[in-house]
C-alpha cells in the first residue's frame, strides 16, 4: 500500500507537470490569437535552396518558388556535389530566369559531404542580407510565401521561424505519425519562442539576416556535426529580442514525407542527434516533457490496473487528456493538421516508443550523413 501511495502522489506530480506544459507553455502559442501583418514588405530577399541529388524534385518544385508574388527576390541554388544532373537542371532554369544564382560546390576533403559547408558558400554568394531558406523537396502553399515571411522581419526581429508541413497521404498511419511529430515539434518551438526562449527552427521554412550568420562565424561551432544547420544555428543565435514566428497559413511550405518507416527512422535519428548540443535550459525543458509523458502512461496504467483510488486516477487522466486535446487541437487547427488530433493517444504512445529507440541507437552509434 505504501508503494501505491508513492506511485499515486508521483502520478499527481507528473500530471501537474503535463498540465503546465499543455495549458501554460504550449498554450502560449495554441490559445493565442494569430497575428496578421497588414503591411507588405519590400525588403530584397535571397531565397536559398541547397540540393544534393535532387534533380527531379527541383524540376517539380522550383517553379513554385520562382512564381512567388514578390517584387524583389533572387534564388540562390546550391548544388552540393550532386552526382545526378541537378546542376544541369539548375542551369536550364537559370537560362529562363535572371534572378537565379547558381553556386556549384565540389567535394572538399576537409568538409566531405557537409551541407553546412555548401550552405556557407551559398550564404556568402547571396546578394541580399535578408535570407529565406527552404529545401529542394519543398513547395510553398501559396505565391505569398515570401511576402508573409518577409513581413515579419524588422530592425529588431532578424530571425523568423516558419512552419514546414509534410504532404498528407491517405490511409497511412506512418504519414499521420510523421505529421504528428512535425506538429508537436512546431508547437514546442513556436511556444518556446512565444515565451522568449527560442531554441530551434526548421530549414524547410526559416528566415534570418545574414549578419546573424556572420556575427556567429557561421556554423563554425558545430561544423563537424553533419546535421543541425537549422536547429543548432538557431539554438546558438536566437534570443527573445531577435526572434519572431510566422504562422500565417499562406506562409507554410509542404515537403515530401518519407513513405517507409526505415527511411523516416533514419531521418529522425539524424535530427535527434543534434539535441545533445542544445543549451542546457532547452535540453532540460524538452527532456522533462518527454519524461513526464512516459511516466504519465506508465504510472496511469499501473494505478488503473490495481484499481487504487481509481475514480480519482481516472478523473486525473481524463483532465490531462482534455487539456492535451485542447492544446494540441488548437495548434493543429492553426497549422492545418487537425485531421490527426483524433488519433492523439495512439500517435503519442507510438512516438514515445520510437523516440526511446532512437535515443538508445544514437547512444550506440552516431548518424553521420545528410544525404
Amino acid at each position: 500500500m505504501i508503494i501505491l501511495d508513492i506511485l499515486f502522489y508521483s502520478f499527481i506530480i507528473v500530471v501537474i507537470i503535463q498540465v503546465l506544459y499543455y495549458a501554460v507553455l504550449f498554450g502560449s502559442f495554441s490559445f493565442s490569437k494569430t497575428e496578421s501583418k497588414a503591411t507588405k514588405s519590400n525588403l530584397p530577399i535571397s531565397v536559398i535552396i541547397c540540393a544534393k541529388n535532387e534533380a527531379e524534385n527541383i524540376k517539380h518544385f522550383l517553379p513554385s518558388i520562382l512564381n512567388q508574388d514578390y517584387p524583389n527576390f533572387e534564388v540562390v541554388l546550391i548544388n552540393d556535389a550532386s552526382i545526378d544532373n541537378t546542376l544541369d537542371v539548375f542551369e536550364a532554369f537559370a537560362e529562363k530566369h535572371n534572378n537565379i544564382k547558381i553556386v556549384n560546390v565540389e567535394n572538399n576533403e576537409a568538409f566531405w559531404a557537409n551541407k553546412k559547408y555548401a550552405l556557407t558558400l551559398g550564404i556568402k554568394a547571396a546578394k541580399h542580407k535578408h535570407l529565406l531558406f527552404t529545401d529542394a523537396d519543398c513547395t510553398p502553399v501559396s505565391d505569398q510565401w515570401i511576402t508573409k515571411m518577409a513581413s515579419y522581419y524588422s530592425e529588431q526581429k532578424t530571425i523568423v521561424l516558419g512552419y514546414g508541413a509534410y504532404q498528407k497521404v491517405k490511409n497511412s498511419f506512418l504519414n499521420k505519425l510523421i505529421r504528428y511529430e512535425t506538429l508537436l515539434t512546431a508547437t514546442q518551438y513556436f511556444s518556446f519562442a512565444k515565451i522568449g526562449i527560442p531554441y530551434m527552427g526548421v530549414g524547410r521554412n526559416l528566415a534570418y539576416h545574414s549578419e546573424e550568420f556572420f556575427n556567429a562565424n557561421g556554423f563554425i561551432n558545430h561544423i563537424k556535426i553533419r546535421s543541425g544547420d537549422d536547429d543548432l544555428f538557431i539554438n546558438e543565435v536566437a534570443t527573445e529580442k531577435n526572434t519572431t514566428i510566422c504562422v500565417n497559413p499562406k506562409s507554410f511550405t509542404i515537403s515530401l514525407p518519407k513513405t517507409n518507416f526505415k527511411d523516416w527512422y533514419r531521418q529522425k535519428r539524424r535530427h535527434v542527434s543534434t539535441a545533445n548540443l542544445y543549451k542546457f535550459k532547452h535540453k532540460f525543458l524538452l527532456a522533462l516533457f518527454y519524461i513526464s509523458q512516459v511516466l504519465f502512461w506508465l504510472l496511469g496504467i499501473v494505478l488503473i490496473s490495481t484499481l487504487y483510488l481509481w475514480p480519482f486516477v481516472l478523473g486525473i487522466i481524463i483532465l490531462r487528456f482534455i487539456l492535451q486535446f485542447l492544446s494540441i487541437g488548437f495548434s493543429a487547427k492553426k497549422l492545418k493538421e487537425f485531421d490527426i488530433v483524433f488519433l492523439l493517444p495512439f500517435l503519442e504512445t507510438s512516438l514515445l516508443v520510437i523516440q526511446f529507440c532512437i535515443f538508445i541507437n544514437n547512444k550506440i552509434s552516431k548518424p553521420n550523413y545528410w544525404k
